[in-house]
């Protein structure tokens, strides 16, 4: 165990989150997104909700300073009629981490998917909302 590393930061997840660099991004995947098929690295975080994972990994590292958008949720195809509540969660998540308030794009599911094959690894969780993938894109780091 260490000091400070929230308990749901897995030992994996850790050394993953300290081998991305500037740009890299991670999937903090729902339990219906297809991780195995999709993930050059996928990392298990079974039982975990998405917005504990959030707040435990945004305490570690810095969402992308350079970029407009640094996080992507998948957009709700159209005409589906779900409700996207935890998405608040999410905001009120990384404006208390970083200050951003408006800090999400909005991607087409197809092109969400293709996205998160090219993502540095998958988290895949057992959140049960529904459109509740997420895309962190990783800042720098500066000297403290």
């Amino acid at each position: 165990m260490l000091i400070g590393i929230s308990k749901l930061i897995s030992p994996e997840l850790l050394k993953v989150l300290s081998e991305m660099g500037h740009s890299d991004e991670i999937v903090i995947a729902d339990g219906n997104f297809p991780g195995a098929s999709h993930a050059q690295r996928l990392i298990r975080a079974d039982g975990h909700s998405i917005p504990e994972l959030l707040d435990g990994i945004l305490k570690l590292f810095p969402l992308d300073q350079y970029v407009e958008k640094p996080a992507a949720l998948m957009q709700v195809v159209p005409g589906d009629t779900v409700q996207t509540p935890i998405w608040e969660q999410y905001r009120a998540i990384i404006e208390e981490r970083t200050g951003l308030t408006e800090p999400f794009e909005q991607v087409e599911r197809f092109a969400f998917y293709e996205r998160a094959k090219k993502a540095y690894a998958v988290i895949a969780t057992g959140e049960s909302a529904l459109y509740a993938n997420l895309i962190l894109k990783k800042g720098v780091i500066a000297e403290s």
